[in-house]
């Protein structure tokens, strides 16, 4: 037995149950878009812990600021004193916001923290309770926002009780509306948006009053739903109604933000300002830290005491959110990320039809990096398949939602060189999967 598998015996022996893994490698170090088991296999990572390394594992300007932070300050407990770490990231931070407006920060440690945070401050903000989300979300896997999910019944099933007030609503993913419609070009992406909107209101018209709902929460591009961007019209609309009742629009970017969509946040594709807007993966580079941005007006409606964390906004995790806004602007980040989406985007296109099973089409979507490609028509379990294959091509990929989906979240500095690679071990692991049917 290698030295990897003996250590994930050990590891099932003594880590929870609940724990859900894609595989059963035991990771030693990584290094930008590859990861190295204990027994020294290499492994091209097209998964980045799921959006969260963004510049890569270990970027050298990232490592020294965490070993120059560690040195000088570790923790620094927000509710007895501020730290320069946290004063030197937000100076850094806020000017990358989508508005000016948007100035007044809280920091914790992960993204359903975060999101429980930005649910607080819009029911304290507003002293209404109700919430409503929309089909195909995640937002965490905490007591919160377990209630807030809709991805998938496996993050709460068993667990109710769950918070209440809180509605669902549709999400536009026409892709599915579509597929179970007998004239499925009637039910376009405008369509689906405006019929999507309508049922919003009807549903604050029949079960979440106006004057009782809070907030709208959002993912700007559905991540554990699908990678599901909906059309500008959709995100527009929801201001317009939020504007129209005094409702608090939140979008969940914990996972498209950060650079993922090839701006610096997605709500930058769709013109719109959230009212609060939650951050995390993304933001340190891989170490945990998440936060929420809103209006100072809106803050400070929330006494001293309210909010606060023992770890919350710790020192050596703002340090490397500093230092991966400054690997951002001096490796064009940005640039990288639009320039190697369209390299994906081009070579899935152009190839994937002739190597698709008969029957199956794929919709290749997503924004920026943030690539989700979708096997419509295919046998159930195939997405598996193809990252079955994947593995055995020594490549690491996920599969997202309950349909036939596969997510790819590469680093945002990841290669011309090792794009092509990737490229053609995931159309090589397409293949395969198609020839085992």
């Amino acid at each position: 037995m290698s030295a990897s598998s003996k250590l994930f015996q050990f590891g099932k022996q003594h880590i929870a149950r609940g724990i859900g893994r894609s595989t059963e490698l035991v990771i030693e170090r990584a290094q930008g878009a590859y990861v190295w088991t204990v027994d020294g296999k290499k492994y091209l990572d097209l998964t980045t812990g799921i959006g969260v390394t963004s510049t890569g594992h270990s970027h050298p300007k990232v490592v020294k600021a965490v070993q120059e932070q560690a040195a000088n300050l570790s923790h620094g407990q927000v509710n007895i004193f501020m730290h320069k770490p946290m004063l030197d990231l937000i100076e850094k931070l806020q000017p990358k916001m989508p508005s000016p407006e948007l100035d007044t920060f809280f920091f914790w440690n992960s993204g359903a923290e975060a999101v429980e945070a930005a649910l607080k401050l819009a029911r304290q903000a507003t002293k209404r309770q109700n919430v409503i989300v929309f089909q195909g979300s995640y937002h965490g896997r905490t007591f919160g926002t377990m209630a807030l999910t809709t991805s998938k019944t496996t993050y709460s099933a068993g667990f109710g009780p769950l918070i209440p007030s809180v509605h669902v609503a549709p999400f536009p993913y026409y892709q599915q509306w579509a597929a179970h419609r007998a004239d499925p070009q009637k039910f376009d992406a405008e369509w689906c948006s405006q019929e999507s909107l309508n049922q919003l209101e009807i549903l604050l018209k029949q079960r979440s009053a106006p004057e009782d709902t809070a907030a709208m929460l959002i993912e700007t591009v559905q991540g554990e739903g699908g990678y599901v961007a909906p059309p500008k019209s959709f995100l527009q609309g929801l201001r317009k109604i939020c504007d129209k009742y005094g409702i608090l629009l939140i979008c969940d970017e914990v996972q498209s933000g950060f650079g993922r969509t090839g701006k610096m946040f997605a709500v930058e594709h769709y013109d719109v300002v959230p009212d609060i807007m939650v951050m995390a993966k993304g933001i340190a580079s891989g170490y945990p830290l998440s936060a929420i941005v809103s209006r100072k007006e809106l803050m400070d409606r929330q006494p001293p005491g309210s909010m606060g964390g023992t770890y919350a906004g710790n020192a050596v995790a703002c340090a490397a959110a500093k230092a991966t806004l400054e690997v951002f602007e001096e490796e064009k980040i940005l640039d990288n990320c639009n320039a190697r989406a369209e390299q994906f985007n081009a070579a899935f296109r152009s190839k994937l039809p002739s190597i698709l099973p008969k029957g199956v089409t794929a919709d290749i979507r997503g924004l920026g990096l943030m690539l989700g490609i979708e096997f419509l028509n295919a046998p159930a379990g195939y997405a598996n398949k193809v990252a079955n294959e994947a593995f055995k091509l020594d490549t690491l990929v996920l599969t997202t939602s309950i349909y036939e989906t596969l997510r790819l979240i590469p680093p945002l500095n990841i290669t011309k060189e090792e794009t092509d690679l990737a490229i053609e071990k995931v159309l090589a692991s397409i293949e395969a999967a198609t020839k085992s049917l």
